[in-house]
């Protein structure tokens, strides 16, 4: 697994996550939290090149709020 980023806030119901470098996962694709729980899949990469963020759609029964802080992985 790939470490995708950090959530940082959320914003019209999407979770935004921070990459920590210039790579970032492809659209579409799934996200999950330390526990390898689904929390998600990537629906738009915006921002600067060399840190951009990630606009995650949360999956059924994910509350994008509840993950501020957490730190998100690219299966």
């Amino acid at each position: 697994m790939k470490r995708a980023g950090e959530v940082v806030r959320t914003a019209q119901g999407l979770a935004v996550v921070r990459s920590p470098n210039g790579t970032t996962p492809d659209l579409g694709t799934e996200l999950v939290d330390q526990d390898l729980d689904t929390v998600g899949r990537v629906v738009d990469v915006f921002g600067p090149v060399e840190r951009p963020y990630l606009a995650v759609s949360s999956s059924d029964g994910v509350v994008p709020a509840a993950l501020l802080g957490e730190k998100l992985y690219a299966r």
